[in-house]
């Protein structure tokens, strides 16, 4: 296995816990519909103001500003679909089409079935040769530290849409893999909804703002989002590694929390150690292993600038310019 760039974070996993440690943890598991629905309700709200803002205001500045924080709020959604790929939302029968019709379905090019096959297969044989998240992300464009000079020749691709084609594909399971994951599909319905969606901005000729407010963020921001998601998720390019000595933990300052709110992803690596644990307890699962003794607080990452520090090679000590843990 090649060498880890990252600093080891996390000292031990959840056996090196005491006993009431681990029974907290229990007590976390499980669907959270609330958590889920406020995230969710959050989410509908910020882009239906900021878009009702933005056709009223009628200047390039507050489009500009809207189709970025659009993109934003389409990460959420995303990461809510992540959260109902591991049932952390609701029960998958009816949750799964709830899900769809509020979060994948709008996204256009994702359903919980779907991300849910590759997903859990990534948490089951992590870093394997079955692992499709693992085999997608091994080569150059994942290789860390990078140059500035490449990471940007990689966002212009992303808010050009040059790699949609590419993440989209990523997401499918290769025809001859395994179909333990495989959840029911409802595909009348996801055509039921693209109808339903055509039909609403025909009869009320919403096409415009439809196309600049939501498919552009989607095929531009949101690209450059995944990537920098993808990035601070693992270091890929390790055959075989562990969750620890692949997995960053970044600690989101509050800045990170207002603009880029990631619903705690960037505790990555507690999530694969408790996959059924909502992300609204991951600051709780981070607590739990200080307080054990098991964060080294000299590897967390303060803020996603200071990680980008890392990525770009920089001295980690350049993550002291970045806030304080919040």
């Amino acid at each position: 296995m090649p060498p880890s760039h990252l600093p080891l974070a996390l000292l031990g996993t959840d056996e090196q816990l005491p006993e009431s440690a681990r029974q907290t943890i229990r007590t976390l598991t499980g669907p959270k519909p609330g958590y889920f629905l406020t995230q969710l309700a959050l989410a509908w709200l910020v882009i239906a103001v900021v878009i009702g803002w933005a056709v009223h205001a009628q200047t390039w500045w507050a489009s500009l500003l809207a189709i970025l924080i659009v993109a934003t709020r389409q990460n959420v959604l995303a990461l809510l679909v992540h959260e109902q790929a591991h049932c952390l939302g609701f029960k998958p029968r009816f949750g799964d089409l709830f899900v769809n019709l509020t979060a994948a379905y709008p996204l256009l090019f994702l359903t919980v079935e779907g991300y849910a096959k590759v997903h859990l297969s990534h948490h089951k044989y992590f870093f394997t040769e079955r692992d499709p998240d693992h085999q997608r992300k091994s080569g150059d464009d994942w290789r860390i530290p990078m140059s500035a000079r490449k990471l940007a020749r990689l966002v212009l691709a992303d808010l050009l849409g040059a790699n949609l084609i590419k993440l989209v594909r990523g997401k499918r399971m290769p025809a001859d893999a395994a179909s333990e994951f495989t959840r029911r599909v409802q595909p009348l319905w996801r055509v039921g909804f693209l109808l339903a969606l055509s039909t609403i901005l025909t009869l009320t000729s919403r096409w415009a703002e439809f196309l600049l407010y939501w498919v552009l963020p989607l095929l531009t921001v949101f690209q450059v989002m995944v990537r920098w998601g993808a990035l601070a998720e693992h270091e890929y390019n390790l055959p075989g590694a562990s969750v620890a000595e692949s997995t960053p933990i970044i600690v989101p300052s509050l800045l990170d929390r207002i603009l880029l709110p990631n619903l705690n992803f960037s505790l990555h690596a507690y999530h694969h150690y408790h996959p059924s644990v909502s992300a609204g307890n991951l600051p709780e699962l981070h607590r739990i292993y200080t307080e054990a003794g098991l964060v080294d607080q000299n590897a967390l990452f303060h803020g996603n600038r200071a990680y980008l520090c890392f990525v770009l090679g920089k001295s980690q000590a350049a993550q002291a310019l970045d806030s304080s843990p919040a």
